[in-house]
């Protein structure tokens, strides 16, 4: 199980927000690379970035503080981005800076055609995002509910050619409510593509939980607020969860 750290950016800072509120942002530091430093240090085998501002903008807006991260990260470990890429040649530019994945969210459930086309064009590259409350995807930074059934979607994107699945529960992110792992577990099923969890993990019991039900197809699951305010120590958490893993 792969414990992959958030490094959520708004305004040029590295935030947490709780349940995406843009205007209940926590700065946790000033300097998102030397955040990147730390959580390489710390163990981290990938990390998972969000252009807060590019996700309501439609359009990447933290491109300064994205570059000097994947400049203090080289080819150490993966990066993956999410937040406001709508386009191809959003990916395309992302991908020559060295971000190794490509999240897409709201635009593959607004316009499924781009995914279709970014799969296609970047093959192993796409990642789509799924946020979800009661088993229904939000858009929109969270503000809209659709009425689309995240399983059934899922496995539209999957015969798409996506890479993954990040499936949050947008109902615990920035909660530290625990991880929703009956959700997280059915979607899984469902799949035979991974499912990256995401949302909610507070502690070491969360992470226990979900390397329990990593074989039902769940690699990996993205952590922040506990991380960042001590409540979950991230060396100890990987370490425990490659152990748990026979890793």
């Amino acid at each position: 199980m792969l414990l992959i750290p958030a490094i959520d950016l708004k305004d040029g800072h590295c935030v947490r927000l709780k349940q995406g509120a843009m205007d209940d942002a926590t700065v946790f530091s000033e300097d998102p690379a030397a955040m990147a430093r730390h959580w390489i240090e710390q163990g981290a085998r990938r990390l998972h970035l969000v252009d807060l501002n590019g996700a309501f903008a439609g359009k990447p807006k933290n491109e300064a503080a994205i570059k000097a991260i994947l400049k203090e990260v080289g080819d150490e470990i993966p990066v993956q981005l999410g937040g406001g890429i709508r386009d191809l040649d959003t990916i395309e530019r992302c991908l020559d800076d060295g971000i190794g994945y490509v999240i897409i969210g709201t635009a593959a459930v607004k316009n499924p055609g781009f995914l279709h086309d970014a799969c296609g064009a970047f093959p192993g590259h796409v990642i789509v995002g799924l946020d979800a409350r009661d088993g229904k995807v939000a858009v929109d930074g969270w503000s809209k509910m659709t009425g689309h059934d995240v399983v059934d979607l899922a496995k539209k994107f999957e015969d798409y050619g996506v890479e993954a699945v990040i499936y949050t529960d947008i109902g615990r992110d920035g909660m530290l409510s625990g991880v929703n792992v009956e959700a997280t577990v059915k979607l899984a099923q469902a799949l035979r593509i991974p499912v990256i969890a995401s949302g909610g993990i507070a502690c070491m019991k969360d992470v226990k939980a979900l390397c329990a039900v990593q074989g039902e197809g769940i690699s990996a699951a993205i952590t922040g607020r506990a991380i960042y305010e001590g409540k979950l120590d991230f060396k100890k958490a990987q370490a425990e969860a490659d152990k748990l893993s026979g890793r």
